[in-house]
């Protein structure tokens, strides 16, 4: 268990949040929302210690133990993978040293003997003879294979090093488990593998994340922070989402209600005031409409930008063919002999563990890369606009968000055009003159989201999207989507966006592809579409 009495921070005049008493009980796992800057992680900082509140404090139990997600990746580089694992339970790592330093001695002594049968005693009492083969199994369900575990650090790609870090705080069973984004860098088969392991996590876990699917899986709880305050609701994301809207429509109506009578009273109170015949009645409407109260509806952090594509004209019969593309990039193959057709109405969500061949497909299919062999074709009536994942060529140079904006807008437009664009998409008054070479990666984002809007195309190729965004530009951006009626092929590591807006999969497989019109939960759970890829995994190995 975990307790925060008083807490506070403030940066300045801004409030993140103001006395929060909450008590995270054991047996559950909270998801901490927020929109971007709420505080989020500031939050668990606070939680694991890293930094100090302006106000509060915060308790654990005497003898529990706080396990926490690290960001910072070099940390361990010097390590081996299966130390760095290890070392997420503090106490028994520094116990197995000692007493490996202690075996290590040439000139071992009798005092020496003393000391290391009390390190196996505490060793003992902590599991520590099954401390190796708990982190390799961690190691392994995350997929980190038993031929990487004697590797330094140093060795590993940054999403190796991420999924080493994750196996390292779920290490050792830690009575308060703090998680930051942990999906990021999983593929969708270890991240199965955490949902499951969360949901029979018998301690307390509490974990920020903007992937809803996942939210929606493990959490017993949503601690939402916004108003200056973090207010705790039983129930995962959506249940989170549906009672904060409906809640939130009830006050306006309860409002709008209060507000239709108050303008009655007065209209009455004006017509009649100085009526003697009616001076009692209007009096007494006085005293009615001095009782009533308007609620005051705070201001909410919680944004959502306007998206919304339309395109010019619709997509016509003939949209795109693609036959036999191959392409090997740093001596792998990563496309295939790769063949499909596009037809009208298509949401294609192309999958597949090789990220760089789906990234490598759509840069092809957007003219910014040669294929080493096949061909493909777009129907004369397509106009397609292509989000790619790496997109920091797009923000070189210093203009400002109004200069950059102009560029992809129709030439009538001039600065007021912009900032009423720009303003819908959460860049409002001074933001809009912000340069683009110190946006964040969420503004980057709904950047690009802004130009292939003003591209007004019939073909949309997103190439992970939701990548830095929160929670509500992701919901604004799914929804926009689900809304488009023309054709749309994207990737997408959320499973939520993708099984809402996705009606037909293809998954690119070193063995060739698996083509099929379904729903990407219908896909998943497809013992067919599973004996297909085996298949094809032993056709190419």
């Amino acid at each position: 268990m975990i307790c925060t009495t008083d807490v506070s921070l403030a940066y300045g005049k801004r409030v993140l949040f103001k006395d929060v008493n909450i008590k995270f009980a054991p047996g559950n796992c909270y998801g901490l929302i927020g929109a971007n800057g709420a505080g989020k992680s500031t939050f668990l900082k606070i939680l694991a210690g890293d930094i100090e509140s302006d106000s509060g404090t915060v308790s654990v139990g005497s003898r529990e133990r706080i396990a926490v997600l690290r960001q910072d990746h070099f940390a361990f580089d010097e390590e081996t993978v299966l130390n760095t694992v290890i070392m997420g339970h503090k106490k028994l790592y520094t116990i197995m040293a000692e007493r490996d330093a202690l075996y290590a001695k040439p000139d071992f002594s009798e005092e020496d003997g003393i000391r290391s049968g009390e390190l196996e005693v505490e060793f003992a009492e902590m599991d520590g003879y099954d401390a190796e083969p708990e982190a390799a199994v961690l190691l392994n369900n995350l997929d980190i294979p038993e031929g990487l575990h004697q590797k330094k650090m140093k060795e590993l790609e940054g999403g190796e090093k991420v999924r080493v870090l994750l196996a390292q705080a779920l290490f050792g069973n830690p009575d308060v488990l703090l998680l930051d984004e942990p999906t990021n860098n999983l593929d969708i088969k270890s991240i199965a593998w955490l949902e499951d392991f969360l949901y029979r996590f018998q301690n307390t876990v509490i974990v920020v994340s903007h992937d809803r699917h996942f939210m929606n899986q493990v959490c017993t709880h949503i601690a939402d922070i916004d108003f200056g305050k973090i207010s705790i609701y039983v129930g995962n994301y959506d249940f989170w989402y549906q009672a904060s809207q409906l809640n939130l429509k009830q006050k306006q109506a309860e409002n709008k209600k209060v507000t239709h009578r108050a303008n009655e009273l007065k209209s009455f109170i004006q017509r009649f005031s100085s009526n003697a015949s009616k001076s009692k009645q209007a009096t007494s409407r006085k005293k009615l409409l001095e009782k009533l109260t308007i609620e005051d509806m705070p201001v909410s952090s919680r944004k959502y930008p306007f998206i919304s594509f339309a395109p010019e004209r619709p997509c016509g019969n003939v949209i795109l063919e693609v036959e036999g593309l191959s392409k090997t990039i740093e001596g792998e193959k990563v496309l295939n002999n790769v063949s499909f057709t596009v037809n009208g109405g298509d949401k294609i969500a192309f999958m597949g563990g090789n990220s760089v061949a789906k990234t490598t497909l759509f840069q092809i299919l957007a003219g910014e890369m040669e294929p080493d062999s096949g061909s493909f074709r777009w129907g004369v009536t397509i106009s397609h606009s292509h989000f790619p994942k790496e997109h920091s060529a797009y923000f070189k140079g210093d203009c400002n968000l109004i200069q950059w904006l102009l560029q992809f807008a129709p030439p009538q437009e001039g600065e007021s055009f912009a900032r009423t664009f720009l303003g819908r998409m959460l860049f409002s008054g001074e933001e809009a003159t912000k340069k683009i070479n110190v946006l964040s990666g969420g503004e980057k984002v709904r950047c690009m989201l802004s130009r292939m809007m003003l591209a007004e195309s019939n073909v949309l190729m997103l190439d992970e999207p939701t990548n830095h965004l929160d929670l509500e530009s992701i919901t604004a951006l799914n929804n926009s989507l689900v809304k488009f009626k023309e054709v749309i092929l994207f990737t997408s590591h959320d499973q939520e966006f993708v099984n809402t807006v996705a009606n037909r999969i293809i998954e690119i497989t070193p063995g060739g592809v698996i083509d099929r019109f379904m729903t990407f939960e219908e896909y998943l759970k497809s013992t067919e579409v599973a004996k297909t890829r085996e298949s094809l995994m032993q056709k190419a190995a």
